[in-house]
């Protein structure tokens, strides 16, 4: 579709992603990449849920968590790479307004889920490892469930405003969006009205949600580590701090492009663009590829399961 429609524009019933601007000739070659990644994210999370499923020994708050936090990643890859793809392989650029809402909505409500998430891991593994004889009736069913409903809540009613602040605004510059998806930042930019009201409600947000999140996952770990280095014996410490370990990896491969993107999105001005869109591209595709790769190799039981798997599949 051609670019020119970009002018007095109150009310548009579509927007047109331009993909990544500037690498329109590597488009090919970057969709082949995001394929694999979103194949592999696909495929390790759906693994993820089944082995929790299958093996009764792995119905624990600690998997229970960690289905969470596969469901979320498949949700958050299956919002954004498929119409990602699209524009790469087809040149479809076209989105429809109240599908960029919900794709912006959907971005928005499971990032901060997997943020909520982690967090309950955290405490899980706080629990285990500075309280283990009540680990079991301290986070029961029960608790899990509705750890898992708040951290839902939350993450819904902190996203609504976003489609709602998108929906009252008047657009008059343009409806071509310089992005592979329906970046709030990115539409914001779009709009005739004052936005200032969208960069104090993403200030809060980051507040409530990163502002409060990785404090408290950093209280656990202190205490947790506490709780290793208190260990009378080498082996056990190592044991023991094995058991956060994959969590730790998933903590980093989910803060650190967050950081990245939202500090380059607010003050990387000159920084070209095609380097923001992909860091923000990274920040959403990294977490649901390493996920499933980071609890699958580091994780025993869930490795034992998927080795039986396979040895009764040959067999």
């Amino acid at each position: 579709m051609s670019d020119s429609n970009t002018t007095d524009i109150t009310n548009p019933s579509i927007f047109i992603l331009r993909g990544i601007p500037g690498l329109e000739a590597a488009h090919v070659w970057i969709s082949i990449l995001f394929c694999t990644v979103y194949a592999i994210a696909i495929l390790g999370n759906f693994t993820i849920l089944f082995v929790v499923k299958m093996e009764p020994s792995l119905h624990g708050p600690m998997y229970y968590f960690l289905c969470m936090l596969a469901i979320t990643d498949l949700v958050l890859s299956a919002a954004t790479v498929p119409k990602m793809l699209s524009i790469f392989w087809f040149n479809s650029r076209e989105i429809n307004f109240s599908a960029c809402l919900t794709q912006m909505y959907f971005i928005h409500c499971f990032t901060a889920m997997e943020s909520g998430i982690l967090v309950a891991l955290a405490l899980d593994r706080y629990v285990a490892i500075c309280d283990p004889l009540r680990h079991s009736t301290t986070l029961t069913n029960s608790v899990v469930a509705k750890t898992g409903l708040a951290v839902l809540l939350r993450s819904s009613i902190l996203a609504l405003p976003y489609a709602f602040l998108v929906r009252w605004w008047s657009y008059c510059r343009t409806n071509i969006i310089p992005h592979s998806y329906c970046a709030h930042i990115a539409v914001a930019k779009l709009a005739c009205n004052d936005t200032h009201i969208s960069s104090y409600y993403g200030l809060f947000v980051v507040f409530s949600v990163i502002g409060l999140d990785v404090p408290f996952i950093t209280m656990s770990y202190i205490k947790i580590l506490r709780a290793i280095f208190s260990l009378p014996t080498k082996d056990a410490r190592l044991k023991t701090f094995g058991t956060c370990g994959s969590h730790l990896c998933c903590i980093l491969s989910f803060y650190l492009p967050e950081f990245f993107s939202s500090l380059t999105h607010r003050f990387g001005h000159k920084v070209p663009l095609h380097v923001l869109v992909l860091i923000a591209n990274v920040h959403l595709l990294v977490p649901p590829l390493f996920h499933p790769i980071i609890y699958g190799l580091r994780t025993k039981q869930i490795q034992d399961r998927l080795l039986k798997l396979f040895t009764r599949k040959w067999t």
